[in-house]
């Protein structure tokens, strides 16, 4: 059904659906986050809900447990701002569920590409004599849902490099030095996203310099995974990331198979001799180094479904060359250094036609700076 034959309620009711969708962010992944709003046939709320908490209830039966008068389901619109599950999961299906009550009509901002669902919501409710509209205000659902879209589509977790660096295009001065060149503002948004995506990564190179904490500090947030790229895994365990409160939070990619394999034995345990409560993931060498590929799809196996990756140049050399960063997120800072770490080198680019595209470009004043958004 085209956007433009819903009426001025129904896309009223699917931002509000939208609205509680995003109170589930941060805590559903590597599910949807999803909300619902019920209309009864006199056009009054008479629900709403959104999907909480991964392995919780889902959008659909929030909604309709919040329904006091259930009388007033005879004929309603249900809301949902994606397809209603077909599977039995971690809960019941949120289709069939709904296809057994006598609700007139549902609306869907968008339907579900996993291949357990993928239509089939639509059609248990079709059978069930519901009419099902979809399509209502679907590029915000999109944007909205673009981790766990990539993450279903691909098996790989959605990518989002972020980068800080000077005017003429440093991110660190010649004596090494990197902390600050942005402002507060922007440092506590860059907290906002790491308590927005399941996982934050860095290079060994990151942890040696700066000895980072990788947490949520200047905002309020779940923690995210912290993911360090170590090859030769090598980083000495006495580092922030392998000691703090949140040390079971911490992946290390390594391809040296030999440490790998010590680290592993409690009798040849040189590396933890008190125990890594982390996790460390053995991947394939790749031109000298571990193989971000197999890597991402590693962490997808572990329900990762997005990474922000803060990478030194690099980290963020080796994953652009190899195609793996779908979203920038650049801060450009009102300085200039003249000198010191470039932001982006090495590309293999040797002529403008090479060059990566960029699209869907947004800028952002945060503070003093400059916040450049865009996808490859």
């Amino acid at each position: 059904m085209p956007a433009s034959r819903f009426t001025k309620d129904d896309t009223k009711w699917m931002k509000k659906a939208l609205r509680l969708a995003e109170l589930g962010r941060g805590h559903v992944s590597p599910n949807p986050l999803v909300g619902c709003v019920i209309i009864n046939a006199e056009g009054t709320k008479i629900g709403q809900g959104y999907h909480e908490r991964y392995g919780k209830a889902h959008a659909e039966v929030n909604a309709l447990t919040s329904v006091k008068d259930k009388s007033g389901l005879e004929g309603a619109t249900v809301y949902v701002t994606l397809e209603p599950c077909a599977h039995v999961g971690k809960t019941p299906s949120c289709a069939v569920t709904l296809s057994k009550l006598p609700v007139k009509r549902v609306v869907v901002a968008l339907e579900d590409p996993n291949p357990k669902v993928n239509g089939k919501g639509i059609e248990i409710l079709q059978k069930a004599g519901i009419e099902v509209e979809t399509g209502l205000l679907s590029d915000e659902a999109t944007s909205q849902n673009e981790s766990f879209l990539h993450y279903t589509k691909t098996g790989r977790p959605f990518v989002v490099m972020k980068m800080a660096q000077t005017l003429d295009g440093y991110i660190a001065a010649p004596d090494g030095s990197s902390q600050w060149i942005t402002g507060k503002m922007a440092r506590s948004l860059v907290h906002e996203w790491r308590a927005r995506y399941d996982s934050v990564m860095v290079g060994r190179n990151t942890v040696l310099n700066d000895n980072p904490r990788l947490t949520v500090r200047h905002v309020e947030g779940r923690q995210p995974k912290r993911i360090i790229v170590d090859g030769p895994l090598s980083l000495p365990r006495t580092m922030n990331v392998f000691t703090d409160q949140y040390e079971d939070r911490t992946i290390v990619i390594t391809h040296n198979e030999t440490k790998y394999r010590q680290s592993a034995d409690p009798m040849l345990n040189i590396l933890d001799p008190d125990g890594f409560r982390g996790q460390t993931l053995l991947v394939n060498k790749f031109e000298g180094h571990s193989d971000l590929r197999q890597a991402f799809s590693e962490l997808a196996r572990l329900d990762v479904a997005s990474v922000l990756v803060e990478p030194g140049s690099d980290l963020a050399r080796a994953l652009l060359r190899r195609g793996l960063v779908d979203k920038l997120e650049l801060f450009i800072a009102p300085k200039l250094l003249g000198g010191g770490t470039r932001s982006f080198v090495g590309l293999g680019i040797d002529s403008l036609n090479e060059a990566l595209q960029l699209k869907n470009i947004t800028t952002t004043q945060v503070g003093d700076d400059l916040l450049v958004s865009a996808y490859f």
